[in-house]
């Protein structure tokens, strides 16, 4: 009742305001388990992917969303549960991510659909970066369901970083042929076939976005940017020093 409510009045305004353009929607199954599998460009992708679809799609989310105090801590515990999020402990990188194949997979035995993105974070600055093989492909060869692959489009363009207003813009979404896994199934030990698959996923996730794709992960991206963009500054506040330095006293 929750997530039917969200997606008709959060949906609803979604879809009314910027118009998301789908492509492949025929290749959601109408019912029983799969993966979805989709780049990760914005905080909204979350949001505008659930609202173009029939069915419930469940991703996961920090547990601080669902245990913040207070009054705005209930209220956003109850807009994350609304839209279909499942709490998980990040606290610890090797027990948050069995956490999250534990919560993938419960959705998939359960018959519903669960959503992952294998690049773990966000695109720091729009580029598909290498997947994770930790969650998609361990949660796909140990349920045996099939993965669907997804390509947000212009998702980032809406909020930029530092943007307070979105802009109103058609953001895309492109939906690709289910592939199948099974003939791996069990083999969630194997590493060789656990990064097999995921960049297996990675290409056609490729080819429906049309990103550049980069043979590093995401996380380690973002942290040689910040390590350029601190060095950065300290140069700049270098050189003002000098600068200061060399002016002649008054």
């Amino acid at each position: 009742m929750i997530y039917g409510a969200m997606k008709f009045s959060i949906g609803g305004s979604l879809k009314l305001a910027f118009r998301p353009w789908v492509e492949g929607l025929e290749n959601i199954p109408a019912e029983g388990p799969a993966i979805l599998a989709s780049n990760h460009l914005s905080f909204s992708d979350s949001f505008f992917l659930p609202a173009v679809l029939d069915r419930k799609v469940t991703f996961i989310a920090k547990a601080e969303y669902f245990t913040s105090p207070g009054v705005k801590g209930r209220l956003t515990a109850a807009f994350f549960k609304g839209v279909g999020q499942l709490p998980v402990d990040r606290s610890g990188a090797r027990g948050a991510g069995e956490a999250a194949i534990r919560a993938g997979i419960q959705v998939i035995e359960s018959g519903g659909l669960f959503g992952i993105y294998p690049e773990g974070t966000r695109s720091p600055d729009g580029r598909l970066y290498r997947g994770k093989p930790g969650g998609l492909a361990r949660v796909a060869l140990a349920t045996g369901a099939p993965v669907v692959p997804v390509a947000m489009i212009d998702t980032e363009k809406i909020q930029p970083p530092g943007k307070v207003v979105p802009k109103l813009m058609r953001p895309g979404i492109r939906i690709g042929a289910p592939l199948d896994f099974s003939r791996y199934h069990g083999m969630e030990g194997d590493r060789f076939i656990l990064r097999s698959v995921t960049d297996e996923v990675m290409y056609e996730i490729m080819k429906l976005s049309g990103q550049e794709y980069v043979d590093i992960y995401a996380t380690a991206a973002k942290r040689a940017i910040a390590e350029a963009e601190k060095a950065e500054k300290a140069a700049r506040a270098e050189a003002e020093k000098a600068q200061k330095s060399q002016r002649p006293a008054a």
